[in-house]
């Protein structure tokens, strides 16, 4: 993935674990572990991304 732009998770930071990074692939949108970006990332479609997203700020999913 060199010269890939990928963007930290405006949540995260010093104080908080969860680190999330994302960016727009060819293939759809990335999503990886900021603190192990060799470990790979997931590829979501951005209709997938928006609901993943939606279904995070509802409090559907337990992270």
């Amino acid at each position: 993935m060199s010269g890939t732009a990928w963007r930290k998770s405006s949540h995260s930071g010093p104080e908080q674990g969860d680190c999330v990074e994302v960016a727009e692939l060819t293939s759809g949108i990335g999503i990886r572990d900021s603190r192990e970006p060799g470990l790979g990332h997931l590829v979501l479609t951005p209709e997938g991304f928006a609901d993943l997203l939606a279904r995070v700020k509802q409090g559907a999913l337990k992270l």
